[in-house]
């Protein structure tokens, strides 16, 4: 029994990346021994296991048949005599295709240092057209490593391409298109994962609702398409909160859109990539009122109230927080420079005024609720008022 230190872990640690999780691969072992020595079973499509002490994942060295379309459609076997070189043979790029023995010795079979050297993005054997969320990996490791210039192999842009015209996209679950996207989206240029898509074709099955932000023809781009996403490239910048960034995202495609994103065509896309309800939300808000949000200096203070109530910013103010930088990035983008300033304090000021002084008043029901709308704008017409003052001192 060998055990090795493969995939992310020994790439990230030849990049001089922190490595935050390491995978074993077991040579010459069956599952019988190892649970003889404690370790505990996850796999249920072939055998992993936990360390019983570090709880890190070692798995059998196995091979893998294609049996029926996607990423489920495979046939694992296991066993004592599958090689370490089998065993890295089905893994999808070269850079992910090394490993590492006890002492420190690299091996490499596949030319994945070599690759590393040079930034390329490389499959290891044709049998990475057999899984199309490959497509969607490759395409987040060129967001990922895209400061280092790490750019997709043109024999394997050749081989993602012959995927999309076979359907094997067509096959791709929503919930990993949801996690790549998500990935890609916590990279530092998350532009490049839906460039690479485009490169490749992938892009009109995947996320048709980029189409129209394409500049260029993508069958000689080499592994990369141009495709404009500044208020998401901005929104880098401002957060590194996912839903700010998939909020961004939807803007763009707004921005990009002739007529728009349009409500309908964003519930689409968020329905069949199950987005989450709060960056559904979020994105939702952004498109509707940003715009508005940004012309906020021009507003009276019963239109910014309405615009408060209206984001549920006196509840939700953590969304709140999230919806000023989505709108900061959209600005940016567009070149120009937003102050949230006014909202903010608008938002400050109506927050201290407190329903509960009003019942102290004998005020009850309905009165309430107009009280505290009229007492909020009297609050907000107040710094207005001190604001034009200060200014035209």
């Amino acid at each position: 029994m060998e055990t090795y230190l493969v995939g992310g872990a020994v790439r990230d640690k030849l990049l001089g990346l922190p490595v935050r999780e390491r995978d074993w691969v077991v040579v010459g072992s069956t599952a019988e021994a190892m649970l003889a020595l404690g370790y505990q079973p996850v796999g249920k499509d072939f055998p992993v296991f936990l360390h019983p002490q570090t709880k890190e994942e070692y798995a059998l060295a196995r091979t893998e048949r294609k049996t029926g379309p996607g990423y489920t459609g495979f046939e694992t076997s296991a066993g004592p005599g599958i090689t370490l070189e089998q065993d890295l043979l089905r893994r999808d790029l070269t850079i992910n295709a090394m490993a590492e023995t006890a002492d420190g010795k690299l091996i490499d079979p596949y030319g994945g240092k070599e690759d590393l050297d040079n930034g390329l993005l490389r499959h290891v054997s044709p049998a990475f057209a057999e899984d199309p969320v490959r497509i969607l990996r490759i395409a987040r490791f060129a967001a990922r490593f895209a400061k280092w210039g790490f750019h997709v192999s043109h024999t394997t842009n050749k081989l993602m391409r012959s995927m999309v015209s076979n359907g094997e996209v067509d096959h791709l679950v929503p919930e990993r298109v949801w996690a790549e996207l998500l990935k890609a989206l916590a990279t530092d240029n998350p532009t490049r994962f839906f460039k690479v898509l485009a490169a490749c074709g992938a892009l009109q099955t995947v996320f048709p609702e980029c189409m129209p932000l394409l500049k260029v023809e993508t069958e000689k781009s080499h592994g990369q398409a141009d495709i404009e996403l500044a208020i998401l490239q901005q929104a880098v910048t401002q957060s590194d909160d996912l839903a700010v960034r998939f909020a961004a995202l939807m803007c763009d495609l707004d921005q990009g859109t002739a007529a728009g994103l349009g409500q309908q065509t964003l519930g689409a896309l968020c329905e069949r990539h199950r987005v989450p309800n709060a960056c559904r939300e979020l994105a939702v808000m952004a498109i509707q009122q940003r715009k508005q949000a940004q012309a906020a200096d021009s507003l009276s203070a019963a239109q910014l109230l309405e615009l408060l109530n209206t984001l549920d910013a006196f509840r939700r103010t953590e969304r709140f927080k999230q919806f000023l930088q989505v709108c900061a990035a959209d600005m940016q983008a567009n070149n120009g420079d937003y102050n949230s300033a006014r909202l903010q304090q608008a938002l400050d000021v109506a927050q201290a005024v407190r329903a509960a002084e009003l019942q102290k008043q004998g005020l009850a029901g309905k009165e309430i609720g107009a009280a505290l709308q009229q007492k909020r704008i009297q609050a907000i017409e107040n710094i207005l008022r001190q604001d034009c003052q200060g200014s035209s001192d």
